[in-house]
C-alpha cells in the first residue's frame, strides 16, 4: 500500500494530460450505470465504455498524443511500432488522420481479421515472429534501418498522458467516484489515470486488476523492482506484458492503492456480466475490471461507494466466443466439474442418476471402460451455488462416491472434458504437459524437428480458440523428466499435469 507522499511531480502531469491532443480522433466515452451488475454487488457500479471508440480500445488516445507531437522532420520520416492488437489499431488510425507513413510489425501468428484492420487505416504491415517480443526485436531493428520514430505502447510519457484523459472525464463525469478499477499490462493506462486523478483526488481508490497468469504489476511491487515473468497466460492477450515499463513502474508503485489479480473462469464471468448490462461483448482485458470490482465487493461493503470499471476495450475474434461461454458458468459458480468412481456393472450409471444426480442438469459426461471393477466417470454439473454445490457432494459422500473436485483444474476445463478417458496399456514411463503453440502453419511440424523425434508421443488434444497461441496437451514416453523439460525451456512454454485425478481419466494410473 503506497504511502501517497509523492516524489512524482503530479502538477506536471495534470498539465500534461489536460495539453494532451486525443480528441480529433478520440471520443469523450459514455459513463454508463451497470445496473444488474449494481444490483448483484449491492453498490451502485459505472462502466467507462473505452469499448466504444473507434478502434474500439482506449489505445488510440495514447498513441495520437505522442504522434501528434511529433516534428516535421520526424512526422516526414514516420512511426513504427509492435502489436498484435489495439495499440497497433490506434497508431494506424493516428497515421492515418495526421497524413504519416505507419509501420507495424506483428508476430506471424495473429489472426487476419487483426492484420486487415491495420491494413483498414492505411498502414503497412510486416510479419515477423511468433510473439510479440519477436515482433518487437524486428520493430527495433527496423526503426534503426528506416529512421522511423519508434510509438511505444505504455512506457511513454506523451502515451500516458493521452490515456490521462480517461481519468479527466471520470471526474468530470462522476464527481462522486469512489474507486476506479483499471486492467493492467505495461501499465501505461493506470499510470496516466492515477497520475490526473491522484493529483486533484488522493481520496479517490486506484486498484490494478490483473490476470493470475499476468500479474507483472502484482509481482515487481511485491519484489520492490521490475521483474520479467518467466510466462504470461495468453487469454487476455491485451496485457500479456512481461515487464513493466521503467516510467509506469515508478508511477504505479507510488499511486496505486490495490493490486486484484482474477483467473480466466472470473475474466469469463465478467465478460457476460458487461454484456448483461451492455448488450456488447468487450475482450478478456477489457473485462478484467469489471472482474476485479467482483471480487474486491465480496470482501468490502461497497453500498455506499461509486466504482467505475474502465471496459478498455472489445477487439475479441468471434472464434473465442466459444471457449468464453465454457468458462463462464465456472466462472459465476453456477457449474462444477467432478471425477467420479463407481462400479463397473449394469445399472450402476442409473442408480448415480437416481441418487445423486436427480434434481440437477448435467453439462457434462465421459465415459470410457478402463476395467472390470470400477469405472471413472467425467461428470459437469448445474449449481445454484456454493451450497448447491456442498449438496450435492454430500450426496456423493452418503452414496459411497469417491471423486474428486475439478472445478479448478485448468487441464480438466481445457482438456478432459473434451476427451474420453481410458487406459494405455502399451504406454510406458508417460507425463502430461500442456504446451503453447504458436496458431500458425507449420508449428507442429516445427516443434516436432525441435524434440527430434526423441520421445514417442503417447496423447495428444488440441482445439483452436480463436487466439495466437493454442494449448495442446501432450503426453511423452520418457524416464527423465529433467531432460525433457530442458529441451523444451528454450523454446516453449509448457507446464507439467501432475494431478492425480486427470492421470486416473486418461487411464495413466487406477
Amino acid at each position: 500500500m503506497p504511502s501517497h507522499t509523492h516524489t512524482l511531480d503530479l502538477q506536471s502531469a495534470v498539465s500534461d494530460t489536460l495539453l494532451a491532443n486525443v480528441y480529433d480522433v478520440a471520443i469523450k466515452t459514455p459513463l454508463e450505470s451497470a445496473g444488474k451488475l449494481s444490483a448483484r454487488l449491492n453498490s451502485r457500479v459505472y462502466l467507462k465504455r473505452e469499448d466504444l471508440q473507434p478502434v474500439h480500445s482506449f489505445k488510440l488516445r495514447g498513441a495520437y498524443n505522442k504522434i501528434v507531437h511529433l516534428s516535421d522532420e520526424e512526422r516526414a520520416r514516420g512511426v513504427i511500432t509492435a502489436s498484435a492488437g489495439n495499440h497497433a489499431q490506434g497508431v494506424a488510425l493516428a497515421g492515418q488522420k495526421l497524413g504519416l507513413s505507419a509501420l507495424i510489425v506483428m508476430p506471424r501468428t495473429t489472426p487476419e481479421i487483426k492484420i486487415d484492420a491495420v491494413r483498414s487505416y492505411g498502414a503497412e504491415v510486416e510479419l515477423a515472429g511468433d510473439s510479440y517480443s519477436d515482433a518487437a526485436a524486428h520493430s527495433h531493428t527496423r526503426a534503426v534501418q528506416t529512421g522511423r520514430t519508434y510509438v511505444h505502447p505504455f512506457d511513454d510519457p506523451l502515451v500516458i498522458a493521452g490515456q490521462g484523459t480517461i481519468g479527466r472525464e471520470i471526474l468530470d463525469q462522476l464527481p462522486k467516484t469512489t474507486h476506479i478499477f483499471v486492467p493492467v499490462g505495461g501499465g501505461g493506462l493506470i499510470s496516466g489515470i492515477a497520475q490526473y486523478v491522484k493529483a486533484l483526488r488522493p481520496d479517490i481508490q486506484i486498484i490494478a486488476v490483473e490476470p493470475e497468469d499476468s500479474n507483472v504489476l502484482q509481482a515487481s511491487l511485491d519484489a520492490g523492482e521490475r521483474v520479467i515473468l518467466p510466462h504470461v497466460g495468453i487469454f487476455a492477450d491485451g496485457v500479456a506484458v512481461k515487464q513493466l515499463g521503467t516510467t509506469t513502474f515508478d508511477i504505479c508503485r507510488e499511486l496505486v492503492d490495490e493490486c486484484l489479480t482474477v483467473s480466466t473462469d472470473e475474466l469469463c464471468a465478467a465478460i457476460k456480466a458487461v454484456y448483461e448490462d451492455t448488450r456488447s461483448i468487450v475482450e478478456p482485458s477489457g473485462a478484467l475490471a469489471v472482474a476485479g470490482i467482483t471480487k474486491y465487493a465480496a470482501d468490502h461493503d461497497l453500498k455506499d461507494a461509486r466504482p467505475v470499471a474502465i471496459c478498455s476495450g472489445a477487439n475479441l475474434t468471434f472464434e473465442r466466443l466459444q471457449f468464453i461461454a465454457e468458462r463462464t458458468l465456472l466462472g459465476s459458480g453456477k457449474e462444477a466439474l467432478f471425477t467420479v468412481e463407481m462400479p463397473e456393472k449394469p445399472g450402476a450409471l442409473q442408480y448415480f442418476c437416481q441418487e445423486v444426480v436427480n434434481g440437477h442438469n448435467i453439462t457434462q459426461f465421459a465415459y470410457r471402460l478402463h476395467d472390470r471393477a470400477k469405472a471413472h466417470v467425467f461428470v459437469g454439473i448445474n449449481i445454484a451455488d456454493a451450497k448447491d454445490k456442498a449438496a450435492f457432494m454430500a450426496k456423493m459422500t452418503k452414496n459411497s462416491y469417491k471423486f474428486t473436485d475439478l472445478s479448478l483444474d485448468d487441464a480438466a476445463k481445457e482438456h478432459l472434458r473434451h476427451m474420453v478417458g481410458g487406459p494405455a496399456p502399451e504406454a510406458k514411463s508417460e507425463l502430461l504437459y500442456e504446451i503453447n503453440f504458436p496458431e500458425r502453419p507449420g508449428a507442429l511440424g516445427d516443434f516436432l524437428a525441435h524434440v527430434n523425434n526423441a520421445y514417442n508421443i503417447s496423447l495428444f488434444h488440441y482445439r483452436g480458440m480463436g487466439g495466437d497461441t493454442g494449448h495442446v496437451l501432450i503426453g511423452f514416453e520418457t524416464d527423465d523428466a529433467a531432460i525433457l523439460e530442458a529441451k523444451l525451456a528454450p523454446s516453449y512454454d509448457f507446464t507439467r499435469i501432475t494431478s492425480q485425478a486427470a492421470q486416473v481419466f486418461l487411464g495413466m494410473h487406477s
